[in-house]
């Protein structure tokens, strides 16, 4: 079908701008996956985005995933409550020091607790980290509803934005085929 999308891209320009939001909760752990996993990546890719039309990726073959996940300016974050994977996030450094927050997101059982400020701020300060002079982002208008609000409460500015009819899928890919129906 046919839609109208808006893509938002948002900016952090020094480490300084972030608006850091905690959450203190037992068996909470952020985890960086450091071996290169195709099944990993295909399953966080789907557990998250499956509800929000994160459909690029939905029909990858597991060579495409394996080259995917050996990228070696790809860094993934897993967040862990009580040993459940609850989101993650993948950072891409790009030329000239910028790095991109390619993915991020929870898995649906865990939205509304307040992780998501929580796991955003930990990709921010692991994107300085890495030696970024910019961090930036985009999301769009079928994403989560919440998602372009944690990126500027977090402090992340927008700095431009692109309305267009897209052809989408009629209903999103879900965490795997034929979950929903």
């Amino acid at each position: 079908m046919q839609q109208e999308v808006t893509t938002y891209y948002l900016e952090m320009r020094a480490p300084h701008e972030l608006r850091p939001k905690r959450v203190e909760m037992e068996g909470l752990q952020l985890i960086k996956a450091e071996i290169p996993s195709a099944e990993l990546q295909h399953f966080l890719y789907r557990s998250v985005g499956g509800d929000w039309y994160w459909y690029e990726k939905a029909d990858w073959t597991y060579q495409q995933w394996l080259e995917y996940a050996q990228n070696p300016h790809l860094h993934t974050w897993v967040l862990f409550l009580k040993g459940t994977p609850a989101g993650y996030f993948q950072l891409e450094v790009q030329p000239d020091n910028q790095v991109q927050i390619v993915y991020f997101g929870l898995l649906p059982q865990f939205s509304g607790m307040g992780l998501g400020g929580h796991l955003l701020t930990c990709a921010l300060e692991e994107a300085w980290r890495l030696g970024a002079k910019r961090v930036w982002v985009h999301t769009c208008s079928l994403d989560s509803p919440a998602a372009l609000a944690n990126y500027q409460a977090r402090g992340m500015r927008l700095y431009r934005t692109e309305t267009k009819l897209m052809e989408i899928p009629d209903q999103t890919p879900g965490p795997w085929p034929g979950a929903y129906g």
